[in-house]
């Protein structure tokens, strides 16, 4: 049983209108800027074996429906909403669409990123902004491509599908900006995942490392932004900007979600109950629990818990 936060996810635009569909699979609308192409592809038909490459990386994001994604460096996998897929310059993606019909389109959105824009704000972060001693350079780990989208990481993709019917006369300069936030939080993304998946083989080499495998371990107690400093070596200001540049949420955010997690755990037990839920990860007001939940969940924990024990 799924029991982790899902992935933010995206308001979808419209769909073509049947007239205007050019074919039923990956019929395609795009739009350029100075540093990238934004295409949104749309299926409306069973298909399978479908190949797609482009010359640059590609960031890719599920609108609706689902694909079955075979990339090189990957067995075949699920590609649903509220999940992005990284794709590396000139991969092949071939794409299965099992479930496509006029009543259930499938619909993706794909950005190419100009190379020199990547490697722009590779190079602006690790000047101005460096990680951790104990994590490199930023970087894009081409090795991390199946990500589940954190809500910054869709609202910085949402902005972009949206400024091509925006009024504005500087859209290539708003694409830019919101390009060079998309790839920080992307790089912010996996930097977290990595953390979240190797925190007791990296809790010794590295704070944060150290501060999550704290936090997860003292999730029902009360826990401080000084005391957490303190496990990192760190003044309290300079933790709590260090935390959010590398990780990309505030501690206090980090801590939520992983209550939530819990809480999700709880809930999927027939013996609990949502109050159970609620003091058992950590919270300590029923109705603060459910405000925080949905606002997570997109559903209030009652309904999440029918859903799983009906």
């Amino acid at each position: 049983m799924d029991t982790v936060l899902k992935g933010a996810l995206l308001r979808p635009p419209a769909l073509t209108p049947e007239r205007d569909l050019k074919t039923l699979v990956e019929n395609r609308t795009v739009f350029t800027f100075n540093n990238c192409e934004l295409n949104i592809f749309e299926t409306h038909q069973s298909s399978e074996q479908v190949l797609l490459r482009f010359q640059g990386m590609v960031y890719t994001a599920m609108l609706r429906g689902k694909k079955v994604m075979y990339l090189p460096q990957a067995a075949p996998f699920e590609y649903l909403p509220g999940e992005s897929v990284l794709v590396p310059e000139a991969s092949p993606m071939v794409i299965d669409f099992p479930e496509s019909s006029p009543q259930n389109p499938t619909q993706c959105v794909a950005l190419e990123i100009d190379r020199q824009q990547i490697s722009n704000t590779l190079n602006l972060l690790n000047e101005k902004f460096p990680r951790l001693e104990e994590s490199g350079n930023w970087a894009v780990d081409s090795a991390q491509f199946h990500i589940r989208n954190s809500h910054e990481l869709a609202d910085a993709v949402g902005r972009l599908i949206r400024i091509p019917s925006e009024p504005n006369l500087a859209k290539d300069m708003l694409a830019n900006v919101t390009l060079q936030e998309l790839l920080i939080r992307l790089l912010q993304t996996q930097a977290r995942t990595t953390l979240l998946e190797q925190t007791s083989t990296l809790q010794t080499r590295h704070r944060f490392a150290f501060v999550i495998q704290f936090i997860r371990e003292h999730l029902t107690e009360n826990l401080s932004i000084q005391q957490l400093a303190r496990l990192a070596c760190m003044s309290k200001p300079h933790f709590f900007r260090r935390f959010k540049q590398e990780l990309g949420v505030s501690p206090l955010d980090f801590i939520l979600q992983e209550r939530i997690k819990l809480a999700k755990q709880v809930l999927s037990r027939p013996d609990t109950s949502v109050t159970d839920a609620c003091y058992h990860s950590g919270f300590n007001n029923l109705a603060y629990f459910t405000l925080q939940f949905k606002k997570y969940e997109g559903t209030t924990p009652s309904y999440f818990r029918k859903r799983l024990i009906p």
